[in-house]
């Protein structure tokens, strides 16, 4: 099958199956007319990448899973480790967010809202001291 099709069977974008396949994440077969010839199998992969990419793992860890996956010898701890791995950088970057939500109420707050130029919320991102927040 063409990419289009492929696209549309795996639930992802024509120009990221193309972006996977240059980084060797996939490699379909080529027809005799040099074309691309996408199989089940394939579809299969794309599926697998575009459902490990919505959890958020990188390139790298889509590299390392989908070859696990391909590996029937494969240890179960290997594949745990890179999950768990994942889950302390979420909880990570959520340690972030909340870290930056923290500030912008605080921010928001120091703010009155009016129509006077002063802007506490502007001020921090410029660097400069701010009252009250």
């Amino acid at each position: 099958m063409n990419v289009g099709t492929a696209a549309r069977r795996s639930g992802l974008p024509a120009k990221t199956i193309r972006y996977y396949e240059d980084i060797g994440l996939i490699s379909p077969a080529r027809a005799a007319n040099g074309y691309r010839d996408y199989a089940d199998e394939d579809i299969h992969r794309l599926s697998f990448l575009r459902r490990a990419r919505g959890l958020g793992f990188s390139i790298e860890d889509c590299r390392q899973l989908m070859a696990l996956y391909r590996d029937k010898a494969r240890a179960s701890h290997d594949v745990r480790e890179i999950a768990l791995n994942h889950i302390d950088a979420i909880e990570e970057k959520v340690r972030e967010l909340q870290g930056m939500r923290a500030t912008l109420q605080k921010l928001v707050h120091a703010c009155h809202g009016d129509n006077r130029p002063d802007c506490p919320i502007l001020d921090d991102m410029a660097g400069k001291p701010v009252a009250g927040a």
